[in-house]
């Protein structure tokens, strides 16, 4: 049997569960399914909007946020409302998922890229976790490489405002947010 894809369900809510390499839930929230365009699938999140770290109590989130899941690529990206200092959050992930239109999973792979409204540029963060996770975890060598060409394309892409970092995240944020980013 074919398990439908993202795009075959409304706009429903949608569960995104992020998971650890060991299979250890992650962060996991509820999202509004928003759309689809060349990038991928994108949900939304109003400010006010929940999510849990793991199994620990919601946390609240003051700004509105969406999210895009692309296909076959290894990242999600979260773009946020001001006035929160960081615009963009790329996790560096497994391809995403869909056991279900409306649930998506993938494997938070620890490096991070993150562009801050104030900075000139892209970071990358997280390089010491992704080190101990390697080792803890053992991370496939065709895992750490394309994690790692991942994390290169993803600051290259950011840098330039090519592709989804070109803005056209505003048009899906104000779905959720009312202003846009």
């Amino acid at each position: 049997m074919a398990i439908p894809g993202p795009g075959a369900a409304g706009a429903g809510p949608v569960q995104v569960d992020y998971r650890k390499y060991d299979g250890a839930l992650h962060w996991n929230l509820r999202m509004r399914r928003l759309g689809e365009d060349e990038h991928g699938v994108w949900l939304g999140l109003p400010a006010g909007g929940v999510t849990r770290k793991g199994h620990n109590p919601a946390v609240e989130l003051p700004e509105a946020h969406v999210l895009l899941f692309p296909r076959a690529a290894w990242w999600t990206a979260t773009f946020n409302a001001a006035p929160r200092s960081t615009e963009i959050y790329c996790d560096v992930t497994t391809p995403p998922q869909w056991p279900a239109p409306d649930q998506v999973t993938m494997v938070d792979l620890d490096l991070d890229v993150l562009l801050r409204r104030s900075a000139p540029g892209p970071v990358l963060v997280d390089e010491d976790e992704f080190a101990e996770h390697r080792v803890r975890y053992g991370y496939p060598a065709d895992v750490v490489s394309a994690a790692q060409e991942s994390a290169d394309w993803l600051m290259e892409e950011m840098a330039a405002a090519r592709g989804p970092f070109c803005g056209v995240h505003r048009e899906w944020l104000g779905m959720v947010d009312g202003r846009g980013a």
